[in-house]
């Protein structure tokens, strides 16, 4: 597709050119602002969004690449600086805004290339006006290690030159006008020294690109002036006005360039990864034939509930059900509408708004509806949106789509001192780093020091397809996405730092593959966290669900979906109990974070004996919950813990999903009173070994 490029003239915004044109884009023009004629800071201007020195020289851009060049004035000022940005009209964002309309409506563009590679400041702004404009940002440095890429920008021979130093270290007499390549070792050093950005991303030096594989012509500095901004004596800031350049054709050049082909789709062959032990050979189906049972006091239609409200402000809400009959003559979306709004009405009576969700799980029928109910669903949230899981399950029919998500809201009344802003991350530009979310859902949302995630499937982010190669390839790179997205929220989060986990496969056989591959990666984790000292892996990691259903969105074979703690994993609680019910081992684990902000707590109910007899439910459902009641009142013996929510992924062709619900319903509302966390029944079409039902539960 054809894009422009918003264009400084520096080493990011032409090395990331190339990238688009080795990814198979096509550059039809160039953009560029500079500072408006009347303020009289004709060489720089301090802005947050813009590289603005050596502006004068970027006429020669134009010539060099052969390219329309669009020029707009910087007429504002960095109005609203937060960390999402609303349209503000005297905001230099607005000016980007029109230079980009300006060329879409002249060139027909589609992308735009971005050279950020850390400023997520500069990558929201301009995420927003390619929103607005529909377009879609190209930032393939995005999150990229910094000696590398400055290596590769060197061996893909960009001659750039240091236009501007402002940084201890860097000396105006000795380094400007200096090439990356005379400059790499001295950065690496200051960068080992002082933690200088070896790229520049703090700002540290600036760069001119006189020469690189796209250009035509190269351009020639014939002169030059030192101009010193401030002199101060340990980080002066200076930088060079050129007095006089000119273009020089270049010798016959075939135009082909290299550029390091990306490792996205590194492909996986490791030979250290077996599958775990026999128990998790998928088993062959055992008729469980129940009891009739006592009919429950339970009205079922109300399936609505939610839980109470936890003292850090959580609230989980489930139950909400999009009832749809084709005969009845009332369309998907329509069906979508209403859900939405029952969700709001709930959420209004508890004070709260669809913006407070955090989390949001959608469970749904066929994902063949997938593209109708997110057109309903992108209305409903703006620009911070929650993070989302997706699946498909075995749903009754006549049902479109169930919802439950956790909604978070601090009291008025609590103390200002101890409120976290709730920070979201909301990547929406291709890169070689995670998966955009271009659809309506954030990779993660930060409260406290929780992190909520969305599902990640194996999508390569560059391509944004699938990746090739199986599983075993999936299962790796969607967890490695998983792990870039804890990196990118929190510096020194890792897997580790999770405390609960999903994993939804679409074949009995691919669990003990997610399984195997999930220890492999906490251990790698734990060596590099600590060689020293000793845990096994369950001491200190999140619980892990591993469940079969029917399919996953873009017909992935796993997705990974985790809450993570920026906590120390090592001063984790972990407790464990198991027990014997009528032909039923039930096995109970909780895991508590170090910050005691949160827990989790996993119930597995599995069927030990084939009996040939009928097996009475109510036994072992009461034992469940007798046992679960026990490992809420062990964590709540520091502190308040609220259970927010109660997911029983159950074996369906074991269970009817009414009589499980009033059952489960019952005994929660008997042991737990006012704390009964929201109760939400997936059915799946398998769990591991002999598993019938899979408790997992998420406590404030």
């Amino acid at each position: 597709p054809p894009f422009s490029f918003s264009y400084s003239g520096g080493k990011d915004s032409c090395y990331n050119m190339m990238q688009c044109v080795a990814a198979g884009h096509q550059i039809v023009a160039l953009a560029n602002l500079r500072p408006a004629e009347n303020t009289g800071q004709t060489d720089e201007l301090d802005s947050y969004m813009y590289q603005t020195v050596g502006h004068h020289a970027i006429d020669l851009y134009a010539d060099a690449l052969d390219l329309p060049l669009y020029r707009g004035f910087i007429k504002g000022t960095s109005v609203n600086t937060g960390r999402v940005y609303t349209t503000c009209q005297e905001d230099e964002v607005e000016d980007l805004y029109h230079l980009m309309k300006l060329v879409k409506d002249k060139e027909g563009v589609e992308g735009v290339s971005v050279g950020a590679i850390l400023s997520d400041y500069q990558r929201v702004r301009v995420e927003d006006v390619c929103r607005r404009l529909n377009l879609q940002p190209l930032a393939y440095l995005w999150r990229r290690n910094q000696e590398i890429l400055l290596k590769e920008m060197i061996s893909s021979n960009i001659q750039a030159i240091i236009i501007k130093v402002a940084a201890f270290g860097l000396d105006p007499d000795k380094h400007l006008g200096k090439t990356l390549d005379q400059m790499e070792p001295y950065l690496l050093e200051l960068s080992e020294k002082y933690g200088v950005h070896v790229c520049g991303e703090g700002g540290e030096y600036e760069t001119f690109t006189l020469d690189c594989p796209l250009f035509k012509k190269k351009i020639v500095v014939d002169s030059a002036k030192v101009v010193v901004h401030s002199a101060d004596a340990f980080a002066p800031v200076a930088y060079l006005r050129f007095l006089k350049l000119h273009l020089e054709n270049k010798g016959e050049s075939s135009g082909t360039f290299m550029v390091n082909s990306c490792s996205c789709e590194e492909s996986c062959n490791d030979d250290d990864i077996f599958p775990s032990s026999e128990e998790d050979e998928p088993q062959k189906n055992i008729p469980v034939i129940w009891k009739s049972l006592k009919h429950y006091s339970l009205d079922f239609t109300k399936t609505f509930g939610s839980s109470g409200r936890s003292l850090s402000g959580y609230q989980w809400f489930s139950g909400i059900t999009a009832h749809f009959l084709p005969s009845k003559g009332k369309n998907a979306q329509e069906a979508a509408r209403e859900a939405f709004s029952s969700l709001r009405a709930n959420m209004t009576s508890e004070g709260l708004k669809l913006k407070d969700i955090v989390l949001f799980h959608l469970y749904m029928k066929s994902m063949k509806d997938f593209n109708v109910i997110n057109s309903v669903y992108v209305t409903e949230f703006d620009l911070c949106p929650p993070a989302r899981v997706c699946v498909e399950t075995l749903l009754p029919d006549g049902v479109l789509f169930r919802i439950d998500c956790l909604a978070h809201k601090y009291d008025i009344a609590m103390d200002d001192v101890l409120r976290d802003e709730k920070l979201v991350m909301h990547v929406q530009s291709i890169s070689h780093w995670a998966p955009a979310n271009i659809g309506p859902y954030s990779q993660s949302i930060k409260v406290g020091d929780v992190l909520y995630c969305a599902g990640q499937i194996a999508l390569v982010p560059c391509t944004m397809q699938l990746v090739s190669g199986g599983i075993w390839t999936e299962a790796i790179v969607s967890l490695r996405h998983v792990e870039r997205v804890l990196q990118a929220m929190s510096q020194k989060t890792a897997l580790h730092h999770i405390i609960t986990a999903s994993c939804y496969v679409t074949d009995s056989k691919h669990v003990p593959i997610a399984r195997s591959i999930w220890q492999k990666k906490l251990r790698e984790c734990k060596k590099v966290e600590d060689s020293e000292t000793h845990h096994d892996v369950t001491a200190v990691c999140g619980l892990l669900a591993v469940v079969v259903i029917a399919h996953l969105p873009r017909d992935a074979a796993i997705e990974w979906h985790v809450v993570a703690v920026i906590d120390d994993p090592l001063q984790r609680k972990h407790f464990a109990m198991k027990m014997l019910s009528e032909g039923f081992q039930i096995e109970c684990e909780s895991v508590e974070s170090s910050s005691a902000s949160c827990a989790s707590i996993s119930v597995r109910l599995s069927l030990i004996s084939p009996s040939t007899s009928q097996l009475d439910l109510d036994g072992p459902l009461h034992d469940l919950i007798a046992m679960f009641r026990q490992a809420v009142e062990k964590l709540s013996e520091d502190c308040s813990a609220t259970p927010l929510s109660f997911r029983a992924f159950f074996k369906e062709d074991v269970f009817d999903a009414e009589t499980l619900q009033t059952g489960l319903q019952e005994y929660l509302e008997k042991y737990l009173g006012k704390k009964t966390p929201a109760l939400i029944l997936v059915p799946v079409v398998d769990l591991p070994g002999k598993e019938v039902i899979h408790v997992t539960c998420w406590l404030s």
